[in-house]
């Protein structure tokens, strides 16, 4: 053991211990020069036969926490090896751990476990969206430490991993009896986020129950055998996660924490109500053919039903008035059948139907595609042209309502090109794609013309872009968008004309074509007028005042003078 008041590779000073186990003790140290306080984790030599097996895991704890930085995670700063023990130096986290809470207060609020378990995906989700995912392995209480400000934080990573896709099983198994899923101590195949999920569930259980699952009788009841007023949909969800089968679970953290937000509402856990139902029908039944029938018949009614929960969630998604309740609603539909395009298409209308894109929609867009990788890579694959509309709606989504202007065009280009991409292999899809080549050619252009001004070689490209511009108003002319679309599209005309009007001149672009060009605009914003909502009125009345200002620069940039 470390003596107190030692100091430990010339800088570290140990103050106190403030955490024991069966391998290690931790201390609280501070470094005096730099008088910030660390916590040390004494592993000794001594204590086991196979530490040769604990010490790569630690030295893999260490290569791991180095790459990783989030708020819920502690930071490793130094590994020294020693004669007697091996000390791993890592951030001082100032709180308790969940364990000593139990220890000390019992079974806790389930709106308080709720809220840890919801902190606790998060760090998880961040976890498994590395590339490679890490699998965590060991959440307990004992390994998450509560801050004073009701903040937690996972610590010890010493049983993670890096998953690996063509594996089929671990060569370890490492986890606490109890908490661990099935799969890591089994030949159920290697470990994977879902029995990071596993483990979560047993957490729960434990927090909000006061059993522990590693102690007698080894087995988690529903929560409401130990309390009746415990809520049946927080015990449905930790039933889900601690499900033997991985199938059975929820099938990422994302959808978890989805329905922990949610735990009052037990839409997204019908189907195991169904399900446990048919299973009890079935112990009935014994025998009796006519029951059997009807328990196959309840069996099938229950997949039925599994189908309809996708139609479930969208319909409490489009009911929600809460802008996160109902993109989070449209992404737990994604997860629950990838391929089905309405998801998508409601996604999309949503983050538009007020008119401007927002930089927090955006921020859950970019969630997103880290949550929803593989569904889309699913959804590309079996539903093609639903996948190029989904790519091309969100390119619209950014060049048109995008509320910060100046990063537009260059937000949606990346998107209309992987809309064409798609598109290439449909020539069903071929109006589409012929747009989404336009908008990527429009788009660039802002990318290219600075570094062509500086080089002396953007004589033409003016013109070439005016072009571009007038193909797309002829496109729009023949089959008209949104009302908002056309007119955010009428305001770059004008804008860009006006912005470039000298250049445009030298590349042979006449004043009387651009006034034209005005003079179908205005006519056509006087017919949008008469039935507008307040939203295109303003728009109207913006375009309005640039072109109130555009005769007189045009005259200017197209005098001789």
């Amino acid at each position: 053991m470390l003596k107190l008041g030692s100091i430990i590779d010339g800088k570290y000073k140990i103050l106190n211990e403030i955490g024991h186990g069966g391998m290690s003790t931790v201390y609280l140290a501070i470094n005096e020069k730099a008088n910030k306080p660390w916590a040390i984790k004494e592993v000794r030599k001594s204590c086991r036969k196979d530490f040769q097996v604990i010490r790569q895991s630690l030295l893999m704890e260490m290569e791991l926490l180095k790459k990783l930085k989030h708020p819920r995670l502690p930071s490793i700063v130094d590994v020294i090896d020693e004669k007697e023990n091996l000390l791993i130096v890592m951030d001082y986290i100032e709180g308790n751990t969940l364990e000593k809470i139990l220890l000390e207060q019992g079974a806790q609020k389930q709106e308080t476990v709720v809220e840890w378990a919801i902190q606790l995906c998060e760090v998880l989700e961040y976890l498994h969206t590395r590339e490679p995912a890490i699998i965590y392995r060991d959440m307990k209480p004992a390994n998450v430490m509560l801050k004073s400000d009701n903040s937690v934080v996972l610590i010890d990573f010493g049983t993670a991993r890096e998953y690996k896709e063509q594996n089929t099983g671990d060569t370890t198994c490492l986890g606490t009896q109890g908490y661990a899923a099935p799969e890591q101590f089994g030949t159920m195949g290697q470990t994977d986020a879902r029995t990071d999920i596993y483990c979560l569930g047993a957490t729960m259980y434990h927090l909000v129950t006061g059993h522990n699952p590693s102690e007698p009788p080894y087995e988690m009841y529903p929560i409401t055998k130990w309390n009746s007023k415990l809520s049946t949909g927080l015990e449905q969800i930790i039933e889900k996660c601690t499900s033997r089968n991985p199938q059975d679970r929820y099938q990422s953290v994302s959808e978890l924490r989805y329905a922990l937000e949610h735990y009052r509402d037990m839409d997204i856990s019908a189907v195991e109500a169904y399900q446990k139902r048919w299973k009890v029908f079935i112990g009935i039944a014994g025998t009796s053919m006519l029951c059997l029938l009807t328990a196959i018949a309840l069996w099938i009614s229950s997949l039925h039903r599994q189908r309809d929960i996708y139609a479930e969630i969208m319909e409490t998604a489009g009911r929600t008035t809460v802008d996160r309740e109902a993109l989070g609603g449209y992404m737990q539909a994604i997860a629950t059948d990838s391929t089905r395009e309405e998801a998508y298409d409601r996604y999309c209308e949503h983050i538009i139907e007020d008119g401007v894109f927002s930089d927090e929609e955006e921020n859950y867009l970019l969630e997103m595609n880290i949550s929803t990788e593989k569904y889309l890579r699913a959804f590309s694959e079996k539903n093609p042209a639903s996948y190029g509309d989904f790519c091309y709606d969100i390119g619209n989504a950014y060049w048109f309502y995008y509320e910060q202007e100046e990063s537009r065009q260059a937000h949606a280009v990346v998107w209309f090109e992987e809309a064409a991409r798609i598109y290439e292999k449909l020539p069903q899809k071929d109006r589409e794609l012929q747009r989404s080549k336009l908008y990527i050619e429009i788009g660039s252009f802002y990318k290219k013309i600075v570094a062509a001004q500086i080089a002396g070689s953007d004589v033409g490209m003016y013109g070439e872009y005016w072009r571009k511009l007038i193909t797309w108003k002829a496109w729009n002319d023949e089959n008209p968008d949104r009302e908002l679309i056309t007119l955010r599209m009428y305001r770059e005309l004008v804008t860009r004309s006006m912005e470039y009007a000298k250049y445009l001149r030298e590349d042979g672009i006449t004043k009387q074509e651009i006034l034209g060009v005005y003079m179908e605009i205005e006519a056509d914003m006087l017919q949008m007028k008469k039935q507008a909502t307040e939203n295109v009125r303003q728009e109207i009345a913006a375009i309005m005042e640039l072109l109130d200002g555009a005769d007189e620069l045009l005259a200017s940039s197209y005098s001789d003078k």
